[in-house]
C-alpha cells in the first residue's frame, strides 16, 4: 500500500507550502500542492501530518562512526551511530577514513561498504582518504565509487596529515573529484602546543580554555589560504572542512554553488557554541578545528545566509566519556552531535516562536525565525548537489523517499537515557529544544532500522 503524508508543511527548494505527498516503495511518487486532496484517503496508508514540518531527510557529509572493521573496543560503531543519526532526521551520512584500518585503498573501501550493509540504518557512502604515500591509488580508483578525497592538512584523529608538497601538488593538479580538507597549519599548532604544556601542564591552567589559543585563528587561516591558493591554481573542486573562523570567511565566495570550484562547510557545534562554554563543559566540546569566539559564531551565522558557507555537516566525533574526562592534553579531540544537529539549527529558525534566549550566555541567538529553507538548501539540498549524490536530497517526484516530519513548538530536553551514541554522552544534555523528530522515512521505510542503502556518486 501507498503512505500519503497529508497536509504537510513543506519546506523545500527554496518554498515553504502546504501539501501531501504520496511514497510508492522507496520513490517519492508525487508532491501534491494545497490542503485538497482528490484521492480516497482510505486507499493508502495514512500519516496525517497538519501543523507538522517535512523536510527531505538531512544529508550528513562528515561524520566519524568510528567503525572501520578492526577496532576492538571503538567509541561508535555503525550500527550505534547510524541509529543516532536517523532518530535526528538524518537520512544518509558519508564517513571519514580515518578508521582502523583507514580507508586509504579500493580493498579498504569495500570492506567497509560489506560491514556498512550490514549494519547501517542510514544510507551510507565513504571518502577515501589521501596520506604522503597513496596519491597514485586514490588516482587510479574510479571516482563515482567513492564521496571525496579527505585531506588531513592538520593531524587528527588517526593521524593522515599530508604534508608532502610534490604530493599535494600531484593531487590538486591531477583528482578527478572533490577534495574536503581538515585545514590547520600543523607547524602552528604544533608551536603552541608546546608552548601550552611548558607553561601549563599539571597546573590549575590546563584546561579547554587553552583549545582555541593552540588551534587558533591564524593556524587555520594559514592553512586555508594555502589549500585554496593551490586548488585556485589548479582548477580543483575543493571544500573546506568545518570552518570555524570569521577570518577564513575573507577566502570564500558567495556565487550560485553550480558556479563554484571553492565551497565550505561548518558544524552545528561551531555554530552553537562559543568560548565562553569551555568554562562550564570543558573537554566535552574540545574539536579540532576549536570552537573559538562569539564573534567568529556569529560570523559564521552571517555566512550560512549570504551563501558564503554551502553546507552544514557535524564532524560527528564520539569518545568514551571517560576518555575526554581526562586532562586538557591527554583528552582527545571530538563531539557526538548527529542526534540533534537538526534540532540545533532548527532551535533558531523556529524555536518557541519567540526570540531564544541562550540562559548560559543570557544574550539572543543570532537571528529570530532563520530561515527555514535556508537550514533545508544547507543540510539536504547542497551535500546532495556538491557531492553528486543522486536521487537524494530534494523532495520531488521520482527521488527517494528520504524524508523527516517535525513538530515544531514542543518541549524536548536531552537526557542521557535519550540518547542512542555507543558513548553515552553528549555536551547538549540539559539543553531544551522547541522541536521533536516525529517521524523519519529511510528509502520510504519508517521502521526503526531498515531500508537503507549504499549512495550512488554522479561525480
Amino acid at each position: 500500500m501507498k503512505t500519503l503524508i497529508h497536509n504537510a508543511t513543506i519546506i523545500n527548494e527554496g518554498r515553504i507550502f502546504v501539501g501531501s505527498v504520496i511514497i510508492n516503495g522507496d520513490i517519492i511518487e508525487d508532491v501534491v500542492e494545497g490542503e485538497t486532496f482528490h484521492f480516497p484517503l482510505s486507499t493508502f496508508h495514512l500519516q496525517e501530518a497538519d501543523g507538522l514540518l517535512l523536510l527531505p531527510g538531512v544529508i550528513d557529509t562528515h561524520v566519524h562512526f568510528r567503525d572501520g572493521g578492526l577496532s576492538e573496543n571503538p567509541a561508535g560503531t555503525f550500527y550505534s551511530e547510524s541509529r543516532a543519526a536517523r532518530a535526528g532526521g538524518v537520512t544518509s551520512v558519508v564517513d571519514m577514513p580515518n578508521t582502523q584500518p583507514q580507508t586509504v585503498s579500493l580493498e579498504a573501501l569495500e570492506a567497509k561498504e560489506a560491514m556498512a550493509a550490514r549494519n547501517s540504518a542510514v544510507n551510507y557512502g565513504f571518502m577515501l582518504g589521501a596520506t604522503n604515500d597513496n596519491i597514485d591509488t586514490l588516482l587510479a580508483i574510479e571516482p563515482t565509487r567513492y564521496a571525496a578525497i579527505k585531506l588531513f592538512l592538520g593531524s587528527s584523529t588517526g593521524n593522515m596529515l599530508v604534508n608532502n608538497p610534490e604530493q599535494l601538488d600531484r593531487l590538486f593538479r591531477d583528482a578527478r573529484k572533490l577534495i574536503v580538507a581538515h585545514c590547520e597549519e600543523e607547524r602552528v599548532v604544533q608551536a603552541n602546543l608546546a608552548n601550552a604544556k611548558r607553561e601549563y601542564q599539571g597546573t590549575p591552567g590546563e584546561t579547554a580554555a587553552l583549545h582555541p589559543k593552540i588551534r587558533n585563528t591564524e593556524a587555520c587561516f594559514l592553512s586555508t589560504y594555502h589549500a585554496i591558493e593551490r586548488a585556485r591554481r589548479y582548477g580543483t573542486r575543493f571544500h573546506v572542512a568545518h570552518i570555524s573562523t570569521a577570518t577564513e570567511l575573507s577566502l570564500l565566495s558567495n556565487f550560485d554553488l553550480d558556479k563554484k570550484h571553492i565551497t565550505a562547510e561548518v558544524t552545528p557545534n561551531h555554530l552553537w557554541f562559543d568560548d565562553r562554554d569551555y568554562a562550564e563543559l570543558g573537554n566535552l566540546i574540545k574539536c579540532n578545528p576549536a570552537i573559538k569566539s562569539n564573534d567568529d559564531r556569529l560570523a559564521l551565522w552571517a555566512a550560512l545566509e549570504d551563501g558564503l558557507i554551502d553546507t552544514i555537516a557535524t564532524d560527528h566525533a564520539p569518545h568514551p566519556l571517560e576518555a575526554k574526562q581526562r586532562p586538557y592534553f591527554d583528552a582527545p579531540s571530538g563531539i557526538p552531535s548527529i542526534q540533534h544537529s537538526l534540532q540545533m539549527m532548527l532551535e533558531v529558525a523556529v524555536g518557541s516562536g519567540e526570540w531564544i534566549v541562550d540562559s548560559t550566555r543570557g544574550q539572543m541567538l543570532p537571528t529570530t525565525h532563520y530561515p527555514l529553507p535556508t537550514i533545508v538548501q544547507k543540510m539536504c539540498h547542497n551535500p546532495a548537489l556538491l557531492f553528486g549524490i543522486e536521487g537524494r536530497g530534494f523532495i520531488r517526484q521520482g527521488y527517494k523517499a528520504d524524508l523527516v516530519l517535525v513538530r515544531p513548538g514542543v518541549e524536548e530536553t536531552v537526557t542521557r537515557e535519550s540518547l542512542r551514541y555507543r558513548c553515552g554522552w553528549s555536551p547538549l544534555v540539559g539543553q531544551t529544544f522547541h522541536t521533536r523528530i516525529e517521524h523519519v522515512w529511510v528509502n520510504g521505510d519508517d521502521g526503526d532500522a531498515s531500508g537503507a542503502e549504499a549512495l550512488r556518486f554522479c561525480r
